[in-house]
């Protein structure tokens, strides 16, 4: 088969609460998820064995670590071929609460599927996905997804209201690891209304939708990295219906009803050199598609 390249879809939490830790150390969520239009792109191509990765960027593995490694190899173990080359051009922010490696990750076992005519279900798909990666599964299916037990568990929503994104990555990294650990999800007094964030969406209700968003994970992380509030409060003072963080962060997004005024807010955020990594973007409605 000819090589061919598929787009992998970021996403952004459309509120995100943690009902509790369990005793195997994981934790039990209850969050909407939902795919934007920004992107990695993966170029696929067979080879007569063995896994290639290239990455074209020191900073970004493309040994046994790499997810797309995993992801690729996790399918070899399972339904038997060959060998595969991979090349990834980056461009979704790395370690920012948005699924970057997740979404390769998916986009591989979506690649490989279709380029050795493997024939498997997305369903097949997420069962060995997981095994990767808790949101793996969802970035095989992308759209707007309720998500439950550790993010496996999916429930289709109707599409999210139409609207305008600014996406913005401050140059910080943030350990997923240490905002869950400092989370104390056992002893939480409040938690996010997820079905009033649900709710919204199925009546399309862009407002009501924005006026539910929360996501629990800030309680810890903004409070280690205030320029997260800062950016927050910067998008609503420029007209954003909102402004939240994504996963565990520290990327930030500001929802707004036209793009005139989302832009208006983006060169906010650059002119106050909050964010180096700015991105003005809308919903998707499909994850792993053709380039």
């Amino acid at each position: 088969m000819e090589p061919f390249t598929l787009r992998a879809m970021a996403k952004v939490n459309l509120g995100l609460d943690v009902v509790r830790r369990m005793e195997n150390g994981y934790h039990q969520v209850k969050m909407i998820m939902q795919t934007v239009n920004l992107y990695d792109e993966l170029t696929f191509e067979e080879r007569e064995s063995g896994i290639l990765i290239r990455t074209g960027r020191e900073d970004l593995p493309a040994d046994e670590s790499n997810l797309i490694y995993k992801a690729a190899k996790a399918l070899q173990e399972e339904h038997f071929y060959p060998g595969v080359s991979i090349t990834l051009k980056k461009r979704i922010p790395m370690a920012a609460g948005m699924a970057g490696g997740s979404s390769d990750a998916a986009a591989t076992f979506v690649g490989i599927n279709r380029l050795f005519g493997l024939n498997l279900s997305k369903e097949e798909l997420c069962r060995i996905g997981v095994k990767v990666g808790a949101d793996v599964p969802y970035c095989i299916m992308g759209g707007t997804m309720l998500s439950e037990g550790i993010g496996e568990i999916l429930t289709p929503l109707p599409d999210a209201p139409p609207c305008w994104l600014v996406v913005a990555k401050p140059d910080i990294s943030v350990s997923t690891k240490y905002v869950y650990e400092n989370l104390h999800a056992n002893s939480l007094t409040y938690h996010p209304d997820i079905d009033g964030v649900r709710t919204a969406i199925e009546n399309g209700d862009l407002h009501e939708m924005c006026a539910h968003l929360e996501n629990v994970l800030e309680t810890v992380t903004e409070k280690q990295y205030p320029v997260i509030s800062d950016i927050k409060r910067l998008l609503v003072e420029k007209g954003a219906l909102t402004a939240l963080m994504s996963g565990s962060g520290p990327t930030v997004f500001g929802i707004f009803e036209d793009r005139n005024t989302a832009e208006r807010a983006r060169q906010a955020v650059e002119e106050a050199a909050f964010a180096p990594q700015l991105y003005l973007t809308e919903f998707a409605g499909e994850t792993c598609v053709e380039a």
